[in-house]
């Protein structure tokens, strides 16, 4: 197995190789607005480091969100892209799977992003420890094991106050409404990794899981919409 992951469902452009047993390389660029700038570039990188070539992937995996439209597409279309032009398969994964892998936490735990428009994108999970874990490349301290408890989800935080309040929570949507994620841990990832998904994906697809098909998890209406009064002209 040679697996190229990346996510770009948040904030972080992130793209890692994984050998079936380790991470080889990883590659991690915080910047809202450059995803499509930036991505290719940040492959290009975690294979040069590796020293491997792109035709050698085997498999593919993506961040499927939940995340804003315009940024997650980018990793979603690239990913199907390569896909297409290797002839492998591309599967995808809960964007907030891979930020509870890499918390390192074994408890009960939440999983906040920053979904904008003052609101979150936000799951339950539980997991179980791995005796002997080696963190990876990104130096997350992961489970060997989580589940997800409720399907993801986007609130306001406000709205969430009496379900969150001192649970344990990580990601940058717990960070930046931490009155009301008083539970939050600033010493966990505040984005995505693509060495944890990676890793994440790996496991599954050795035990023989099935994983999610590479469709986008939007969860609400993308931000660009067309005015209710807009009227289409065709010619005569």
């Amino acid at each position: 197995m040679l697996l190229l992951a990346l996510d770009t469902a948040t904030p972080a452009v992130t793209v890692a190789l994984h050998d079936g047993t380790r991470v080889l390389a990883e590659s991690r660029q915080v910047d809202a607005r450059r995803h499509g700038e930036l991505l290719l570039p940040a492959v290009d990188r975690v294979l040069a480091e590796a020293g491997r070539k792109l035709d050698e992937v085997s498999d593919i995996v993506v961040g499927v969100g939940p995340g804003p439209y315009t940024g997650l597409r980018v990793g979603l279309v690239t990913a199907a892209t390569f896909g297409a032009a290797l002839g492998v398969p591309v599967h995808g994964l809960c964007t907030l799977d891979g930020l509870a892998y890499a918390s390192g936490l074994t408890e009960p735990f939440l999983v906040a992003t920053d979904a904008r428009r003052k609101e979150v994108y936000w799951a339950r999970y539980a997991a179980s420890p791995s005796p002997g874990h080696h963190p990876s490349t990104s130096g997350s301290a992961a489970p060997r094991s989580i589940t997800r408890l409720t399907e993801p989800a986007v609130d306001r935080p406000a709205d969430l106050a009496d379900q969150v309040a001192g649970v344990p929570a990580v990601g940058a949507g717990a960070l930046l409404y931490d009155t009301v994620f008083t539970g939050v841990r600033r010493e966990a990832p505040e984005h995505q990794s693509a060495a944890a998904l990676a890793e994440l994906a790996a496991g599954k697809l050795a035990a023989g899981e099935e994983l999610l098909p590479p469709q986008p998890l939007y969860l609400r209406r993308p931000d660009a919409q067309v005015p209710a009064n807009y009227k289409v002209v065709t010619p005569r």
